[in-house]
Order: structure tokens, then sequence, then C-alpha cells
């Protein structure tokens, strides 16, 4: 049957449309939707929930360690802080969101593990924290990690900390993974949780808000080592001039300013910055 001249150019137009398309959309997907951005802003994942670390304030504003590195490196790529859009990353999260291309970094308290990294790339690492746990004050029963055994323990789900806890720390404990600290928080202010783990710089920055005053201590167990990174999508050119970013940040002493600022009421002592591309193991 011989085809309609018209409806074959038609056809034809359809078709290398459609091939145009679907070269564009590789493009974006292999770039991400935020690198792609020509509004001059730029999309940074963070968590809403740790304070001094990356915390949603009642009036919109946004604070923390992380927030101040990630507005320093987006200020050294050329953007102002009215330019950053934040973008919630939680823990379970954080890979989709750089595969997807929502956002085009993350500052989340980001450990680097070898899991991670064949799924994103990591610039820094820029903090070195430790495992810990948080109790309350009046608790005098957990005093060494094998304590933790039978006790309800309490972590964020995706989270490194969770999986130390059962295959290294207390196989035993009754660990609950929530989706937030905060729920852990209130879960262990309410005497439903006995403990709470994750990083020492996360949990410092929840026992040191005025409202808890008192009521809770850090156990004093480094029991891993969290080397946290900023989080890229894999094989972005962003890295190099992250890991520039912040080897200038240590430099200008703007990484210790910032360290005081969110973790020193707290009496918490963070480790030296650490060297960029070396994991502490």
């Amino acid at each position: 049957m011989t085809m309609n001249p018209l409806r074959a150019r038609r056809l034809t137009v359809a078709a290398a449309a459609a091939v145009a398309l679907s070269f564009t959309g590789t493009a974006f997907a292999s770039g991400g939707a935020a690198a792609h951005r020509d509004d001059g802003k730029i999309t940074v994942g963070i968590k809403f929930d740790q304070p001094g670390i990356g915390l949603k304030t009642p009036d919109g504003t946004y604070t923390g360690f992380d927030v101040d590195v990630a507005t320093y490196i987006a200020k050294q790529l050329g953007h102002d802080p009215k330019d950053i859009v934040w973008k919630e990353a939680k823990s379970a999260d954080r890979e989709s969101l750089l595969q997807r291309g929502d956002v085009d970094f993350i500052a989340a308290s980001y450990s680097i593990t070898p899991k991670r990294a064949e799924k994103v790339d990591f610039a820094g690492p820029y903090l070195l924290a430790h495992q810990d746990v948080l109790i309350r004050a009046d608790d005098h029963s957990i005093t060494k990690p094998s304590d933790l055994n039978h006790k309800k323990l309490c972590s964020v789900t995706g989270s490194t900390s969770a999986q130390n806890v059962k295959t290294k720390i207390a196989p035993d404990a009754q660990l609950q993974e929530y989706g937030g600290y905060s729920e852990c928080l209130t879960g262990l202010e309410n005497g439903v949780i006995d403990a709470i783990t994750t990083d020492d710089s996360i949990l410092a920055g929840y026992a040191a808000q005025p409202e808890f005053k008192g009521q809770f201590k850090l156990g004093g167990f480094k029991l891993s080592n969290e080397n946290y990174g900023i989080g890229v999508q894999k094989g972005s050119e962003l890295k190099a001039k992250i890991n520039t970013a912040l080897e200038k940040m240590v430099a200008d002493g703007s990484w210790a300013a910032a360290v005081q600022k969110n973790f020193g009421p707290a009496g918490y002592k963070a480790e030296p910055a650490p060297k960029i591309g070396v994991v502490v193991q």
C-alpha cells in the first residue's frame, strides 16, 4: 500500500523529535536536573532535623555545621547564600537524590563508605566524627558498649550506625530504626528508648539544645570512625571543585570557626580537619 506523502513527512518529523527528546533526556539524566539550572540557583541537600549539623528552624532559616560548610562551598562555586535552594536529604534518600539529579551536592553528615561510593562520588572528607550513644543523664546502666545488649536502642533508617550496632557492637540490642533522630529523641525523653546511637557530633548538637539542658549525656564511646564527605553525582566535575573549596576553608580559618560556632557550646572537641582524600578507617 502506498503511504500518503504528507502523512509520511509527519511521521518522519515525529520520529526525529522523539530521537532528539531521547538524547536530551539522556544528557539531562547524566548531568542531573539540578546541574542544568539556568536561574543562577544551586540545590543543596542537608539534614533538616539535626541541631548543630543541619537544622531547619521554625522561622525557615537553616543552621548547623553542614549548612556553614555548604554555604562556603556554594560561594566558592559562584553562588551567594540567597542562591542556595535547601532540600531535605534524609539518610535513606541521599543516593537516590544524587542519582536523580535532584540536588547538586549533599552535605548531610554523609559518612563515606565503599558501598555508597559505588553509587555516588565524595569530595572530602571534611570532618572526622565517631559513633557514640546518647542516654538519659540519670541512667547509670550503660557505661560500656556491651551494656547496650538487650537495651532499646534507636537509630535512623539507612544510617551506618544502625548496622554497626547489630554487626559489631551489641548484636543483642533491641534496635529500632526511625525516620529521623528527632523521633528517637522523643522516645529517649519519654523512656520508650534507652539510648540513641549515631555520630558524636550529631548527639552533641542535641544535648546542647537549651530545652534539653541537663537531660542527656554522651556515653563517650568511640565506636567507629565516620568520615563526612560531600556527596556528588558519579563522575561529576564538582568533586574536584568542592575539594579545592574545602582546602581553602581550612586554610583561611573558616572551618575552625564553623566547628567552634556549632559544636563549642556542647563542649564537643572535634578532631583536626581531615586531609582531603584520606579516609580514616
